[in-house]
């Protein structure tokens, strides 16, 4: 599916925003709500974990087909609609250049495209959409078939903020990108810290941490000098919260006021816990989350407790 064919599926985030939620109608706090937070359907890593070869294994995707379908079926069964579904990155297993990209993304795209309309899809990019030195060609074919990669969008008086996660892993060959996000970073923040929103949320792909700021450096963390620089820089703003995934297992943490929250993947599992959604309510004074498995949600639905606080004034 071209970006031309899928623009009626997907609203693709252009021009540093998402146009499916009007700011002028959507900067005003109108009560609790709640969206979906998944991660890393990652097409193609669970046969290539299974073999032993994560750098060109992957031929095959049939189960994450599955799972994201699974996925997008749990979602479109809830009622009320969340207000938004979101994707924290890694799609597709295959890098940038390398075999059975586009096969993956056509079929990604494929059982994304069922997805609800009234459900708005919001898209982070992760390691393996744009590499993990991005370049600005990596960067532009992310932007040509799934839309920006950093942006940001008021739902409900909330200002979220989509960060491209990987200029602060290995900006090595494309400092200029880099500097573009971190300018464009401080103007959002500069709204959040007057207050102007009910919160300010922050979705991104590789985790500040993984339970705590003062962790040791990690693959799937961010480097102990990076990741205090940002984490202090979200804090000043009031950011609340931090929804990644990456590390394919719940984890998180908090650093003062925020919460860094790493949500295991709708596909490959490398820890203990179930292919899942995370639930998220938004009322005015918390953010409250729950991760759910896929069969969880999709027979069960969301718990009366979480449903209780969409109730409150």
């Amino acid at each position: 599916m071209s970006a031309a064919e899928a623009g009626g599926v997907f609203r693709r985030a252009r021009g540093r925003t998402l146009d499916a939620f009007p700011s002028e109608k959507e900067r005003e706090w109108k009560g609790p709500f709640y969206f979906i937070q998944g991660a890393d359907p990652q097409f193609g890593l669970m046969k290539a974990w299974s073999t032993g070869n994560c750098d060109s294994g992957g031929d095959e995707w049939g189960q994450e087909i599955r799972l994201t379908e699974q996925a997008v079926q749990a979602v479109n069964k809830l009622k009320p609609r969340p207000r938004f579904f979101v994707l924290c990155g890694d799609l597709i297993h295959a890098m940038p250049g390398t075999p059975w990209r586009k096969e993956q993304t056509a079929d990604l795209q494929r059982v994304l495209a069922r997805l609800d309309s009234d459900i708005p899809l919001v898209l982070v990019s992760g390691n393996h959409d744009l590499g993990n030195a991005p370049t600005p060609e990596t960067v532009a074919e992310f932007q040509r078939t799934w839309g920006d990669d950093y942006f940001s969008f008021w739902v409900g008086g909330v200002l979220c903020l989509v960060l491209n996660s990987q200029f602060w892993y290995d900006a090595s060959r494309c400092p200029a990108l880099k500097q573009a996000q971190d300018q464009w970073l401080d103007q959002q923040l500069s709204v959040a810290g007057q207050r102007e929103c009910q919160h300010a949320i922050v979705f991104q792909h590789i985790p500040l941490f993984l339970q705590s700021i003062d962790e040791d450096d990690d693959y799937f963390n961010l480097t102990k000098s990076v990741r205090r620089e940002v984490a202090d820089k979200l804090v000043r703003a009031g950011v609340t919260a931090v929804f990644s995934g990456h590390y394919h297992r719940n984890a998180g943490g908090t650093y003062q006021n925020l919460d860094m929250v790493v949500s295991s993947a709708i596909g490959c599992q490398l820890g203990q816990d179930t292919h899942g959604l995370r639930v998220v309510v938004v009322t005015a004074e918390k953010i409250v989350h729950r991760y759910y498995s896929l069969d969880e949600l999709s027979e069960k639905g969301i718990e009366d407790d979480l449903m209780g606080l969409m109730k409150e004034k």
